[in-house]
């Protein structure tokens, strides 16, 4: 029997991901976000909501754009670090010993060091209680060779991205492959 846990933010998992943006003084910034997720397959889209008092929140308004750049494993002090203190006062790339790469397609800067990067053009903005969600155009995906499957796709068991509890506000690694989509349960599929 399940028990109910009411109304509560508990997806499993939510993705680690650091936002990368330039802020008014053209200076590049990254914010930890676990609220994301692909939301349109034409044009290829991905949603994240910030709260407005983030730092990040007015350089994705004034730019029009921003990066969503995917942490392997390795990398998570990193993330924690990115969602723990403020761009207004840190240089965060600098403190986490990240590099931040100029995109040439959207006004956002990308880290070099972590193995998936998306590229996007801000598309719509929706206001939902105390978070913004942005709408944001995937304009190109950018993935370290060394983590491409022979088909040239990123790879999740050789990105390693990093994976976020709600609930428990833990960090974790991802689990062994369980089967392949629109293939392991095709012998359910009564005719």
């Amino acid at each position: 029997m399940k028990r109910s846990l009411g109304p509560k933010t508990l997806p499993l998992p939510a993705p680690a991901w650091l936002v990368g943006t330039y802020d008014a003084d053209g200076r590049p910034n990254l914010v930890t976000v676990a609220w994301g997720g692909v939301c349109s397959s034409e044009p290829p889209s991905i949603a994240i909501s910030l709260r407005k008092s983030r730092h990040s929140y007015d350089a994705i308004v004034q730019r029009k754009a921003f990066t969503i750049n995917v942490p392997a494993e390795s990398h998570v002090r990193e993330t924690d670090f990115a969602g723990i203190v403020s761009g207004r006062d840190v240089d965060k790339f600098a403190a986490a010993g990240l590099t931040p790469v100029k995109s040439e397609l959207v006004d956002a800067p990308y880290v070099d060091e972590f193995p998936l990067v998306l590229e996007c053009r801000l598309l719509q903005i929706i206001e939902l209680g105390i978070h913004t969600q942005f709408v944001g155009e995937i304009v190109d995906v950018k993935a370290d060779q060394a983590v491409l499957d022979p088909h040239g796709l990123p790879d999740a068991e050789k990105v390693r991205p990093i994976i976020y509890d709600t609930g428990t506000r833990n960090y974790f690694g991802i689990g062994q492959l369980l089967g392949k989509g629109f293939a392991v349960g095709k012998d359910l599929h009564k005719k």
